[in-house]
């Protein structure tokens, strides 16, 4: 396996991924497009992961914020979306894409990483509930509190608090 950012060439191959692999959210297929044509859009930050030459996987890092009481903002980055190809999955793709994201950030010398997430598998990369932080993320009636994750970065110095505020092109699946 290879991880390497995606290439221009890779963007079909991408749309089928996560389009495979959500399904049942054909949303997040558009919300990828849409990240891709908004400043949030980090190229760096979007990882594909090549099986035999092949994208079998696909991580995007890119970037929302903090807003506090004060309102004053904070820039960080949202993890989504994680796919991998279902006749791929189980197989350690997300799992090398999510720190390979994470490294990625940290190399740009971000602060945070937010994400809405299972609490049963991200936590095995080092996130977090995110309210110990002072940090909040509006989620879905269905979901349990502690989905809202956060993982910080060796540049974060604690001040970075609030509400996430996902940038519009998250309109499209329902946050923010």
């Amino acid at each position: 396996m290879v991880i390497e950012p995606e290439r221009p060439a890779d963007h079909a191959a991408v749309r089928a991924v996560v389009g495979a692999a959500f399904a049942d959210e054909p949303s997040v297929v558009d919300l990828v497009e849409l990240i891709r044509a908004s400043p949030g859009y980090l190229p760096s930050l979007a990882l594909v992961a090549r099986v035999d030459d092949e994208v079998a996987g696909f991580v995007m890092l890119s970037r929302a914020e903090l807003v506090s009481d004060s309102g004053s903002r904070h820039p960080v980055l949202t993890l989504s979306p994680l796919a991998v190809a279902p006749a791929l999955q189980g197989r350690g793709i997300g799992s090398a894409l999510v720190p390979a994201g994470l490294a990625a950030a940290e190399r740009l010398g971000e602060q945070l990483v937010v994400l809405e997430g299972s609490p049963r598998y991200y936590p095995r990369f080092g996130f977090r509930d995110c309210r110990p932080f002072g940090i909040q993320i509006h989620l879905p009636d269905w979901s349990a509190p502690e989905a809202g994750m956060v993982f910080p970065l060796s540049a974060y110095d604690g001040r970075a608090r609030g509400w996430v505020v996902y940038p519009p092109a998250f309109a499209v699946v329902g946050a923010g």
